[in-house]
């Protein structure tokens, strides 16, 4: 044993001294005690690998957003002649992702009343058009460049065009038609950003962000229209549309 390490203890020695001390003090019987149970380790719980989030689905997240929009346009106030007469804004109708956009230049009484684009007798005839393309009119997207209808149907004026445009841009974003229409002059040049006329500017080809943009006569000038030359007018237009997005066109005028 070397110097300052402690002796090992004897347990035996200490045992049989323990139990004289016992029998001294007259115990005759030490009972058994039972064995000691260890318990075993607890079994190790295998790792569950959390299942991955699904991917977002992006044309869900754009709904959303146009819904945020929509709250946003009708809560606007930046035209004082507009926001004190309106009943309601109107944003749009269709689907996202749609082949072709119909846009109009601002919303009537009708759709001042219903909170919906093109529902006035312009309208109706605007749904002839869209159904004698091919086309249902749920399965295209139809708004205003305006949101908003200025007092007694009068052309917006270049401010509040300006005003709305902001909103109309990021609608059209949103939306992300393949093919857009514009239904006369003052939607034509705000898309376009051109004085030029609408006479002049339909039947030709045209881009807007991107996209083929064809421009043509508003459905409440067809209506004015005794002779029936600018309804031939769009159907020529609307014939430029569908050679456009490679779809047949119908030999026989439906609209």
């Amino acid at each position: 044993m070397t110097e300052g390490t402690s002796p090992p203890i004897d347990f035996v020695r200490q045992s049989r001294a323990h139990l004289d001390s016992l029998r001294a003090a007259g115990v005759t019987f030490v009972p058994r005690g039972a064995p000691l149970e260890i318990a075993p380790a607890p079994a190790a719980v295998p790792e569950v690998e959390a299942e991955p989030a699904p991917p977002p689905d992006p044309l869900a997240e754009r709904k959303r957003e146009l819904t945020v929009l929509a709250r946003e346009v009708a809560g606007c106030n930046r035209c004082e002649g507009l926001f004190s007469t309106r009943t309601q804004t109107v944003f749009g109708v269709g689907p996202t992702d749609p082949d072709v956009a119909f846009v109009g230049e601002a919303p009537g009484a009708d759709e001042d009343r219903t909170g919906e684009p093109f529902v006035g007798k312009a309208g109706q005839l605007l749904t002839r058009i869209i159904n004698g393309c091919g086309f249902k009119r749920e399965e295209v997207y139809i708004f205003n460049t305006l949101k908003c209808r200025p007092p007694g149907n009068r052309t917006p004026t270049p401010e509040e065009c300006d005003n709305c445009r902001p909103f109309f841009e990021r609608q059209f974003d949103l939306v992300r038609p393949r093919h857009v229409v514009a239904l006369g002059g003052t939607a034509a040049k705000s898309l376009l950003n051109t004085s030029t006329g609408i006479t002049r500017l339909r039947g030709k080809l045209y881009e807007f962000r991107g996209v083929p943009l064809v421009c043509t006569f508003h459905p409440s000038a067809l209506l004015r229209d005794e002779s029936g030359a600018m309804k031939r007018d769009v159907w020529e237009d609307m014939k430029l549309l569908l050679r456009t997005m490679g779809r047949e066109v119908p030999t026989v005028k439906k609209a």
